[in-house]
């Protein structure tokens, strides 16, 4: 009788295990399919800023005497970001891999930030109608990569955590889920590029 109790206790444990393990699972899976969702959305933004480089690129080329290290500047960051191949539709789960796209896109801002900063002093680019379509749709994309990072910060947190937390942490390695890394500040972020003027030559140089 007691033996027959022990098996029938066994049997309500192993049960309740493998019920706990059935939501912990599927929890896991709606949380991990969140992460990548926010960070297709994040790749969606910054290609949507990538695919109007060359239009602003050429835009700015037609101005006089405008910079032309800037505009190379521009071009490269942009080709850099474009040797930073990550799966578009899974995040990543190695820091240093994200570090180097996060690298990248970095440069790109800056790149940018100084162009429109040395624009600045090209008020007749300035005044065009393509000039201004560009610059307010530039605008509009880099608020939206700051939205989306964010999103997708909030939603590595919500899975990371629940990988920590009891009894998740006991089967999240049997089920193979792994931590995803965040987006972080990057260096420096804070500050704005210095323009300095050289009125020795025909536009000014913006230094970082």
């Amino acid at each position: 009788m007691k033996t027959f109790l022990g098996f029938g206790k066994l049997v309500v444990l192993v049960s309740l295990f493998s019920l706990t393990g059935c939501g912990t699972y599927n929890r896991l899976v709606t949380l991990e399919q969140t992460v990548n969702k926010k960070w297709a959305d994040v790749q969606s933004v910054y290609q949507r800023r990538a695919d109007l480089i060359p239009n602003l690129v050429s835009t700015v080329a037609g101005a006089a005497n405008f910079e032309k290290s800037t505009l190379t500047e521009v071009t490269n960051a942009r080709a850099s970001v474009g040797q930073v191949k990550l799966d578009p539709s899974k995040a990543p789960t190695d820091a240093a891999e994200l570090e180097k796209f996060q690298k990248a896109q970095g440069q790109l801002s800056n790149a940018l930030s100084r162009l429109l900063v040395v624009s600045e002093n090209y008020p007749q680019l300035r005044a065009t109608e393509a000039f201004q379509n560009l610059q307010a749709q530039l605008e509009g994309t880099e608020n939206r990569i700051s939205v989306e990072r964010n999103n997708f910060n909030t939603a590595v947190q919500e899975y990371n955590t629940a990988l920590e937390r009891f009894p998740t942490n006991m089967l999240n390695k049997m089920f193979g889920f792994k931590p995803r890394p965040f987006f972080t500040a990057a260096a420096g972020a804070e500050k704005a590029p210095e323009v300095k003027f050289d009125f020795s030559k025909p536009g000014p140089t913006a230094t970082p």
